[in-house]
């Protein structure tokens, strides 16, 4: 799915929700909880569930992202599901250390 910035989207196993802060310039495949998210209003496929192996969950506020596919996103609102991209998982990013102040 081609993916642009500022683009909203929801799981269709969970309740994560997303927007795009950086979008690759390939097409990705963005999952959460093994099934490919959803743009807002679309409705989830039938029989759509969370896949055990992917229930790490997805904190509300955190970013993940992936420089090798340059990819950001901010969870909006917190689920179950794990992120992943290409079916590998999004790893979670990781806040820059401040310099010491003497």
């Amino acid at each position: 799915m081609p993916l642009k910035v500022g683009t909203r989207l929801r799981s269709a196993v969970c309740t994560t929700e997303v927007i795009i802060v950086r979008a690759p310039s390939d097409d990705v495949a963005l999952a959460c909880g093994g099934t490919t998210m959803l743009q807002q209003g679309e409705d989830a496929p039938a029989g759509a569930t969370l896949d055990a192996g992917l229930s790490g969950g997805s904190p509300l506020g955190k970013r993940f992202a992936s420089d090798d596919l340059g990819i950001e996103v901010l969870v909006t609102k917190a689920g179950d599901g794990t992120l992943t991209v290409n079916g590998e998982p999004l790893p979670l990013k990781e806040a820059k250390a401040l310099p010491t102040s003497d």
